[in-house]
């Protein structure tokens, strides 16, 4: 069963976000800031990480550079609402970073989930 773990600061993004892919039995984990995600990076079996970009502390830009330190090939999805950049903004720049895809907010689930499986496929 892949892993996928969901980084937001937003709860209710979170929960929107396990709920959907616990339906199709995913292994879901949750980290609300990108210290929380490196951390659970180093201990679990991430298949694929789903990182907001406009968090607190550590931000999404930020965290996918220090997630590709850990493992270059880690499969990462992008998304974000904006910010003081506008969302395509902080999207292109994870895209540059390592994204393999970016969504903006709001993004269609079914959308997201299609794209994982991509990834998963790949």
């Amino acid at each position: 069963m892949p892993t996928i773990l969901i980084v937001d600061d937003d709860s209710m993004v979170r929960k929107l976000l396990v709920k959907a892919f616990q339906i199709d039995d995913y292994t879901t984990l949750e980290a609300s800031d990108g210290n929380s995600a490196l951390r659970i990076f180093r201990d679990e079996d991430i298949d694929v990480v789903i990182t907001d970009i406009v968090m607190p502390d550590m931000e999404g830009i930020e965290t996918i550079r220090e997630l590709r330190k850990i493992n270059p090939d880690v499969k990462i999805i992008a998304f974000s609402g904006g910010g003081s950049l506008s969302p395509d903004g902080y999207l292109k720049i994870a895209a540059s970073m390592g994204a393999r895809y970016t969504f903006q907010k709001p993004f269609n689930i079914n959308e997201l989930k299609e794209t994982v499986k991509k990834l998963l496929d790949s």
